[in-house]
């Protein structure tokens, strides 16, 4: 693969793994950099990738891993305290803050699940793609991708079950 061929993968793909990771790590600047990091890592190691499969599941499953390091590097676990105590609540408004915070309660419970549950929730509603799609990259039946987001979504709801959602009580 030559410059030309990279450049015109970073175009169909970055913003689809952009997305992926960051839901990993729910940092958009973070999330770019994981993604450059994997296009960069790609390109030097690309004679690795065998053409046995999808280019696409590939750049994935090295975006889910690389956000997965990120998440466990001291370089997260400093972003996360400084974003603790200089944070700039104050200056949103109440309803955005709280709906913001219910969506990392989500987040949170989403990340909380077990990886095979995780992973179509978030090709499914996230990336936005078909079953067949999320069964083609997880190289698993269709029926298998059915019931792990079934399965998803009551470990979800159990989870989530008990919360008073703000923003609801205020519609």
């Amino acid at each position: 693969m030559n410059i030309h061929d990279l450049k015109e993968l970073m175009l169909q793909q970055t913003e689809p793994l952009i997305r992926i990771a960051y839901y990993y790590v729910k940092d958009l600047q973070a999330a770019e950099d994981i993604v450059q990091e994997v296009f960069i890592k790609f390109y030097h190691n690309q004679h690795y990738y065998e053409e046995r499969g999808e280019l696409k599941a590939f750049l994935t499953k090295m975006t889910s891993n690389k956000s997965k390091d990120y998440l466990k590097s001291w370089t997260y676990r400093k972003v996360q305290l400084q974003n603790k105590l200089f944070s700039q609540a104050a200056k949103k408004q109440v309803d955005e803050l709280v709906r913001k915070v219910e969506q990392a309660i989500i987040g949170e419970a989403i990340l909380e699940l077990p990886l095979k549950q995780r992973e179509v929730l978030i090709y499914f509603y996230f990336n936005e793609m078909t079953i067949m799609e999320v069964a083609h990259i997880l190289s698993i039946p269709e029926s298998t991708v059915k019931t792990r987001l079934r399965r998803g979504k009551e470990l979800l709801r159990d989870e989530l079950k008990g919360i008073e959602w703000e923003v609801l009580l205020n519609e």
